[in-house]
């Protein structure tokens, strides 16, 4: 009887281990072929991927392809001076900031990052994110430390002080903008380019 009852444990125990690996390769199989992907998520604060350039609209601002969607993104912390926007000149270093971010980016699918201390979207309904390029790049730290925008103080955002640190240096060195134009103070306290046509 004993012998019977120890044959039946080691063919019990064969089963169960068979019956393991069976279950763990349909597993692995179902994992592979992305059965159990989750659902497409709406577009939120804490989703950071990399996406394909639509289209670039000025300096500070870029559309990209999110899986299907045209969802314009404006940088967090910059501004670069205007280009098209309505009832405002074209401001010096404008044109200039915008082909510098096109060249930038290039063909490069950029990741999107989400500040915590900021709102997920501006007034316009654009998201607002850090643009970073595969090398690790942050097209604001460019932006800023090149002399090709403003450091955008206006609302609380976690790379503040850095930003304004780097604009200090660009106004020091006199880079970009601020030795090719006159950069004037706005009604908030903030930086802000004159018109094209009035330069040094």
């Amino acid at each position: 009887m004993t012998q019977y009852s120890n044959v039946m444990k080691f063919h019990c125990r064969k089963s169960l281990n068979l019956a393991i690996f069976i279950l763990l390769l349909i597993l692995i199989v179902i994992t592979q072929s992305g059965w159990l992907a989750s659902p497409a998520r709406t577009v939120n604060q804490s989703q950071p991927g990399f996406y394909s350039i639509s289209h670039f609209i000025d300096g500070d601002t870029i559309a990209v392809n999110m899986n299907g969607q045209i969802e314009t993104i404006r940088m967090i912390g910059v501004d670069t001076p205007e280009t098209h926007r309505p009832n405002t000149p074209v401001q010096c270093f404008g044109p200039e900031a915008a082909s510098y971010t096109k060249s930038l980016i290039g063909d490069n699918r950029v990741r999107l990052q989400a500040d915590p201390l900021d709102t997920n979207r501006d007034r316009y309904g654009r998201l607002l994110r850090y643009v970073y390029l595969p090398d690790g790049t942050m097209v604001e730290d460019k932006l800023i430390s090149q002399g090709y925008g403003f450091a955008y103080l206006d609302f609380p955002f976690s790379q503040k002080a850095r930003f304004a640190s780097e604009q200090s240096a660009a106004q020091v060195k006199r880079a970009g903008l601020w030795g090719k134009c006159k950069p004037i103070v706005n009604d908030y306290g903030g930086w802000t380019s004159n018109p094209a046509y009035q330069t040094n």
